[in-house]
């Protein structure tokens, strides 16, 4: 089977949400010895891709976004040990924590952002739920994160957005971090008030605007 055949079933297995075959090429890129890291960039994260804009213009939904990630999923199972054994990791874009915040108990669509940095090649810590300030300051420190991403999907939640960059300023840490904010009543009218770096109205544009923050922050370090 050729490369080009492989890394297109690859990416179908995703779109197709068909685990078999997804599992079935990467056995296939293995015997042919073919670079899984090249498998995982033209196959399978193209796949997400793809899942992630229909899921956006709403010809899919939910569980067909989390049928599409346990394709990933498995297929990385056998991908993974593949790169380990070459001695290659997945080159990291960078490290996000992600999660809702104190007194809000809405996950779903903080989960859909953390599953689609990930395939985009984040590391990501998802804390999951009524996550407090201090937890979120906590786990950027001892990950080293480049990005704090903070869900609300309440009004009356909101203020912890604010309360988070306004204790970083406090502390002359402000620039140490890159801070996105995202959830239902949020805006970037919102991002621009309490100081966020920025606001992704879907999922999709909460992945495009990581990519393009941790980019434009390492020109900057580089220059600078």
């Amino acid at each position: 089977m050729t490369k080009e055949r492989i890394f297109k079933d690859l990416f179908s297995a995703v779109v197709s949400l068909d685990e078999e075959k997804g599992v079935r090429a990467a056995n296939e890129l293995i015997k042919e010895k073919l670079d899984p890291l090249e498998g995982i960039e033209k196959g399978l994260s193209e796949g997400m891709k793809v899942i992630g804009e229909k899921f956006d213009k709403l010809e899919v939904f939910l569980p067909e976004l989390l049928m599409a990630a346990d394709v990933f999923n498995s297929t990385m199972e056998v991908l993974g040990p593949e790169i380990l054994i070459r001695g290659k990791k997945v080159e990291k874009k960078g490290t996000v924590v992600i999660g809702t915040v104190k007194g809000d108990i809405h996950e779903i669509g903080k989960d859909i952002v953390a599953m689609l940095l990930e395939t985009a090649g984040f590391a990501v810590h998802n804390l999951g739920k009524d996550i407090s300030v201090s937890t979120f300051l906590e786990q950027a420190k001892q990950l080293k994160a480049d990005i704090i991403a903070m869900s609300s999907l309440l009004t009356t939640t909101m203020l912890a957005q604010k309360e988070l960059i306004d204790i970083l300023k406090a502390e002359k840490k402000r620039d140490k971090y890159t801070i996105m904010i995202g959830g239902a009543p949020t805006s970037q009218a919102w991002a621009d008030e309490i100081g966020a770096d920025g606001y992704g109205k879907t999922a999709k544009d909460a992945v495009s605007l990581a990519l393009k923050l941790v980019s434009q922050k390492r020109e900057e370090e580089r220059d600078g």
